[in-house]
């Protein structure tokens, strides 16, 4: 799935990649879901018959991707269709296929019937705020630094641009390198 996103948004990967090593220089412990990997959680969504509500993940990162793998031996022209609401779209989701959605601002959900499973990667919003907070939680980090702490809340009016700078156009990532 890293693969897919720097290939897909770079810049998402790029910035996922150096809090990730961020993370693990002051964590040294803190095991890997994979090697290489960029994303912080995984949950696996055993069968039979794994179907979503409409929903959005808003404390994933709202920049960021969400790969979702699905899994099993089904008819996918039958049933486990991928709706991206916002969107107006209905997806066929074959077994074994993998999608990256921005899952914390597209609102989305899959069809009953059949069965199957399926496997998501995602990185929380707020590991990525610990990690730019110099390894602090927000009351932690008002109090242990409050210069930092200001500087914090004054960015966080702009935090929309930075994420929304991250994202590739299609020009962007078929540009000759």
């Amino acid at each position: 799935a890293s693969a897919v996103l720097v290939l897909w948004a770079p810049c998402v990967y790029n910035h996922y990649h150096e809090r990730d090593a961020k993370l693990r220089q002051h964590f040294p412990h803190l095991p890997r879901l994979f090697a290489k990997s960029v994303f912080s959680c995984a949950a696996f969504n055993f069968g039979p018959d794994v179907w979503t509500f409409k929903h959005c993940d808003g404390q994933n990162a709202p920049f960021g991707w969400c790969p979702v793998t699905v899994l099993g031996n089904f008819d996918h022209t039958k049933g486990g269709h991928l709706i991206l609401w916002d969107l107006e779209l209905i997806i066929e989701f074959p077994a074994g296929s993998t999608i990256l959605i921005p899952s914390a601002t597209i609102i989305h959900s899959n069809t009953p019937r059949e069965e199957r499973a399926s496997f998501t990667q995602y990185t929380p919003g707020r590991l990525l705020r610990f990690v730019d907070n110099e390894f602090h939680i927000k009351s932690q980090f008002a109090s242990e630094d409050p210069a930092g702490y200001a500087r914090m809340c004054e960015e966080k009016g702009t935090c929309w641009e930075m994420g929304l700078g991250l994202l590739s156009t299609l020009d962007e990532l078929f540009e000759p390198a």
